[in-house]
């Protein structure tokens, strides 16, 4: 049989970004950060080589937010492309760094408004639209399908809505919003705050007090810096606080913390008609609570989980 030649593995090399289990492992095959792979045999997406996303938010199609760990990666060899999103398979492999998730959102923003078509004024419509407002009290706004929006300076806000949108607000008290299905909110800077809904949105603020939260199922909050906070809603949600008095809060079904050591956690348990049963809040290494281990409320205790 002849293969058709848009089939046949390409020959070149691409910065993509890879998800990992909590042991830096993908598929029961482990990894180290710098470490070089080769596969031997042909790349197949979705068969056989090693896999990563050209897109940062497509990695949460294989990996969700919450507990997973993400990397960039260079890719070489023979390459072969996913028709469904931007999954590549290749025959080598570099783990350049791991990056963390609130990288891995920063990544999105960068990939989006690098590949957007920006349009005037502050607010971007239609696909691939991306909106900037720099300045005191600026304002942006992107809609529809992986719009980029970004606000920088005093009091700037950013909103992006539908699939992949992604909005990032930088400086004092910016606001960033990303609804719909894997948007993505970064928050940097005093009193920052971003907010994810949908399915696996990934919310991330950083600075000082900044606010993350992540509605929906399986969606991801991650506050770093002092006084941060955290917070998942929704089925399967998870949060930590990574930085200093910083907090974390899953409310919903199946929720998952983390947090480093001397930040709050709290959790609620529910049972599978939504009720809550119980309630629990500690500090991360305190009490026997691990810093940096991810926890679930199951029978009024908090249970280590490995995601």
């Amino acid at each position: 049989m002849t293969t058709k030649k848009k089939d046949m593995p390409a020959e070149e090399s691409v910065i993509a970004y890879k998800g990992f289990d909590a042991n830096l492992q993908c598929r029961g095959f482990q990894y180290v950060v710098g470490g070089d792979y080769t596969h031997d045999g042909e790349a197949r997406a979705c068969s056989s080589g090693f896999h990563a996303c050209e897109y940062p938010l497509d990695v949460f199609n294989y990996y969700p937010p919450a507990g997973s760990r993400f990397a960039l990666v260079q890719q070489s060899g023979q390459l072969s492309r996913h028709n469904e999103d931007s999954k590549v398979a290749s025959s080598k492999i570099k783990v350049s760094a791991e990056i963390g998730f609130p990288g891995l959102i920063k990544a999105a923003i960068e990939y989006t408004f690098s590949r957007s078509k920006p349009e005037d004024g502050a607010s971007a419509t239609g696909d691939q639209g991306a909106a900037s407002a720099t300045g005191y009290q600026g304002a942006a706004s992107a809609t529809g399908y992986q719009g980029a929006a970004s606000a920088t300076g005093y009091q700037g806000a950013a909103s992006a809505t539908g699939y992949q949108g992604a909005a990032s607000a930088t400086g004092t008290r910016g606001a960033a919003s990303a609804t719909g299905y894997q948007g993505a909110a970064s928050a940097t800077g005093y009193q920052g705050a971003a907010s994810a809904t949908g399915y696996q949105g990934a919310a991330s603020a950083t600075g000082y007090q900044g606010a993350a939260s992540a509605t929906g199922y399986q969606g991801a909050a991650s506050a770093t810096g002092y006084q941060g906070a955290a917070s998942a809603t929704g089925t399967r949600g998870a949060a930590s606080a990574t930085g200093y008095q910083g907090a974390a809060s899953a409310t919903g079904y199946a929720g998952r913390v983390s947090g480093k050591e001397g930040n709050a956690l709290f959790l609620v348990e529910r049972d599978d008609n939504y009720n809550i049963v119980a309630v629990w809040a500690g500090i991360a290494g305190r009490d026997g609570i691990k810093a940096d281990v991810w926890y679930v409320l199951q029978g009024g205790k908090p249970v280590e989980v490995t995601l």
